[in-house]
């Protein structure tokens, strides 16, 4: 896990003067039109990055076949990302600001561990759609380029802190169990958003996306065990 660096700022010693301009109403900024359409192409790229990457996986995806799912030439796609490496860093990006959505909706009174399983019903739910993007766990450029991208870790830091301290909270009022570290629990969900199991229940046509994830969840939360 990347290691948070605390970065504090100078407290000056003397006020600072206001700007001439202070206390006028600022001006929105607008956004030209193609600023809008090579923003929407963007979206449109990281869009199909993300399905590709949950259809096919990181290794099995090229950028012919993304700029192809975007009606565009593989030259103008890479106006916007320099390699494969960089198109799978921003599907990350959009799905953990769509985890930080998702965390952020969570209801208040709800106990930790309810919130802990609706994190792993929803990371299944993504997964069955088809919208969580599958990557390798050994491949040693794409680990250097989501390393060196600061949006990737610091929504991945967000995300792990919020999930940790509700791991924790459920430990201490015995929810979870205390023996297990909160590292492994913490891993032991992400694990959900690329686990093969829902995928092989969902191809034998026995059960509903639903069951398939309840299931899976009862195994994660409850264990196999009788007693």
């Amino acid at each position: 896990m990347p290691t948070r660096i605390a970065i504090s700022s100078a407290v000056p010693t003397q006020p600072a003067q206001a700007p001439s301009g202070a206390g006028k109403p600022a001006r929105a900024t607008k956004i030209s039109f193609k600023a809008q359409m090579l923003q929407a192409r963007e979206d449109a790229i990281v869009q199909a990055v993300n399905r590709l990457l949950a259809e096919k996986g990181f290794d099995l995806m090229t950028v012919d076949e993304v700029a192809a799912e975007v009606g565009i030439a593989k030259a103008s796609l890479y106006k916007h990302f320099s390699s494969k490496e960089d198109l799978a860093a921003a599907a990350m990006v959009r799905v953990l600001r769509q985890a930080q959505a998702f965390l952020a909706s969570l209801s208040v009174s709800s106990t930790p561990l309810e919130r802990l399983m609706a994190v792993a019903r929803w990371m299944l739910q993504e997964q069955l759609a088809g919208e969580m993007p599958s990557l390798p766990s050994q491949n040693s450029s794409l680990r250097a380029n989501l390393m060196a991208n600061k949006a990737y870790l610091d929504g991945l830091m967000q995300v792990s802190d919020q999930i940790g301290g509700w791991i924790e909270a459920a430990q201490i009022d015995g929810s979870l169990s205390p023996k297990v570290p909160a590292l492994v629990v913490l891993y032991t969900l992400y694990a959900r958003a690329c686990d093969p199991v829902p995928g092989f229940l969902k191809a034998g046509g026995q059960h509903s996306d639903e069951v398939i994830i309840e299931l899976v969840l009862a195994t994660c939360f409850d264990g196999l065990r009788t007693s």
